[in-house]
């Protein structure tokens, strides 16, 4: 459980996590970070600490080429796909693989990686992850005109589905891509 937010601002990308690890009703504060930089790319995962840590130390994602969304479908989810099977992370069911949900960031565009792979841009600009979306995504699409800067916004964000659903808690941790 948890709630993962990124928004694009000015051509670049700004995540921002909680700190929740759920089990049934235990809640732990972690103080490994869910959102981070990996090269180029920033990143912010739900679903599982292990794949994170996949994600942040073994992924070895390539360098983006052509179009974008065409090389995330397919590129890098060919390389996500490896990293997350030699790390014993990914799940297979019917023959369908299954991983995990996070969002990335590269290039000043935002992405999320459902688990069943699919990987969704975000014509809004922003999106959110994890039990904590939907009060997430409503605090972002509240402050979208208000001339908030990134930051504000994550944290209003974050601090709306905390206040609203019990599988998500602070302290918060954010990351933004490189400046161009």
């Amino acid at each position: 459980m948890t709630v993962i937010v990124g928004l694009v601002h000015k051509n670049r990308v700004h995540l921002g996590a909680d700190s929740a690890s759920v089990s049934g009703l235990q809640l732990t504060v972690r103080a490994d970070r869910k959102a981070f930089r990996n090269g180029p790319y920033v990143m912010g995962f739900t679903s599982s600490f292990r794949m994170g840590q996949l994600l942040r130390y073994a992924f070895q994602p390539p360098h983006p080429t052509g179009d974008l969304h065409g090389f995330m479908v397919t590129t890098w989810t060919d390389a996500l796909r490896t990293c997350l099977k030699d790390g014993g992370w990914a799940r297979k069911d019917s023959e369908q693989e299954q991983a995990g949900t996070f969002l990335v960031g590269i290039q000043g565009r935002l992405f999320s990686v459902w688990d069943d792979y699919q990987v969704a841009e975000h014509a809004d600009g922003y999106a959110a992850v994890g039990c904590g979306d939907e009060i997430a995504l409503g605090a972002l699409h509240a402050t979208a005109n208000l001339g908030l800067a990134p930051r504000a916004r994550l944290n209003a964000a974050l601090a709306a589905a905390d206040h609203h659903s019990a599988g998500v808690t602070g302290p918060y941790s954010y990351v933004s891509a490189p400046k161009k």
